[in-house]
């Protein structure tokens, strides 16, 4: 299983970037997705995940800002993040809690490498 995430680059303050994650591999079922965001030197936080049980939930910093959505016929899902702000500097990263069709599997965490996000004037 593999995670590709894509979208990243420099935008203005004000600005909008979508961000893209791609599934493929021998996937048999995703129960959870989400994407996180890891500044050097600081710790990988939560910005948005979504699941059939707990919904789809935000970090406060971008609540109103950023939405999350998803193809499941695809195995991609995305965020649409709007009003960029300085602070939203990071690298993205989008993971997901996936069951592959290898005999004797269960369920594991995956992550992308990472998607570069610059905000700057």
């Amino acid at each position: 299983v593999q995670l590709q995430a894509s979208g990243g680059g420099v935008v203005q303050p004000g600005g909008s970037l979508r961000l893209s994650c791609a599934a493929s591999g021998s996937i048999f079922s995703i129960s959870s997705f989400g994407w996180y965001r890891q500044v050097p030197g600081s710790q990988r936080e939560l910005v948005a995940t979504s699941s059939s049980s707990h919904g789809t939930r935000y970090a406060e910093s971008v609540k109103g800002r950023f939405t999350f959505s998803r193809d499941d016929s695809k195995n991609m899902w995305f965020l649409q993040m709007n009003n960029l702000k300085p602070e939203d500097t990071a690298v993205y990263y989008c993971n997901a809690d996936v069951m592959s069709t290898l005999p004797g599997s269960t369920w594991k965490y995956y992550w992308g490498q990472g998607t570069l996000v610059t905000v700057s004037s």
